[in-house]
């Protein structure tokens, strides 16, 4: 997503059309992927971990080589707002905006629509989905390619404020890992849940010491949370989404 954006700016398109067009562009290359790495390893977790790891390798070294290893820059879109003595990006605050937005669209997709409905029978429950004439495989693609479409619109929102390099996505796995385990088998508001409180506790603890300590205390918090509540901050909830 963010090298979309990259590539979209650097020919003139707007960043503002740039970000949603990655999205979309991500969430297409999600359902290809799908349709022909994902599909045949169903059932096979380690080796569909294992396949979508050397996958991202692979795209690692292929942006190294057509962009380089160095860090590109897209210039931020907005300015500063002052509140008193402190200073804001207002990029910041869209960004803010933006994920509010989707976490809600998201929640609304998978809870109030029949796209939801069959989707969340075919992931919890395929042999019964399958029985009741749901296509399995359709919703399990179309639900591949929209997270493949958040995870390119994620990338393209942070493309302006973040340096894009070809390793841009990987210091984010071990949080958003840490994000899903914490937040237990309620996959939207658990884990929407745990993202705010790991990202508050890390922020809050990288402010008062340094990031690298803000890392470890995330660790920490998220391996108490998880003795405490061993099905995940949602695991004791009764309904599910």
């Amino acid at each position: 997503g963010a090298y979309a954006v990259l590539v979209a700016t650097r020919n003139g398109i707007s960043v503002w059309i740039a970000i949603p067009l990655a999205g979309v562009s991500v969430g297409i290359f999600g359902l290809v992927v799908e349709r022909l790495l994902i599909r045949p390893l169903y059932g096979r977790i380690l080796d569909t971990l294992l396949a979508t790891w050397g996958l991202s390798l692979v795209l690692v070294q292929a942006v190294s080589i057509v962009f380089g290893p160095a860090t590109n820059g897209i210039g931020t879109p907005l300015g500063s707002v002052h509140v008193g003595g402190y200073s804001f990006s207002q990029y910041s605050l869209v960004l803010i905006t933006m994920a509010l937005i989707t976490l809600t669209a998201v929640y609304l997709l998978f809870t109030r629509t029949r796209y939801g409905v069959m989707a969340r029978a075919a992931i919890q429950n395929p042999a019964m989905a399958r029985a009741l004439g749901i296509d399995t495989a359709r919703m399990n693609m179309l639900t591949f390619g929209i997270g493949s479409g958040l995870a390119g619109l994620a990338g393209a929102l942070l493309a302006p404020v973040a340096g894009v390099v070809p390793s841009f996505g990987q210091a984010y796995i071990a949080q958003a890992f840490m994000t899903v385990i914490v937040g237990g088998p309620d996959v939207i508001t658990g884990t929407s849940a745990a993202a705010g409180f790991l990202g508050s506790s890390y922020s809050l603890v990288s402010y008062l010491t340094t990031p690298f300590i803000g890392q470890a205390a995330l660790l920490l918090i998220a391996i108490v949370l998880l003795r405490i509540l061993p099905r995940g901050l949602s695991g004791n909830w009764r309904t599910y989404l």
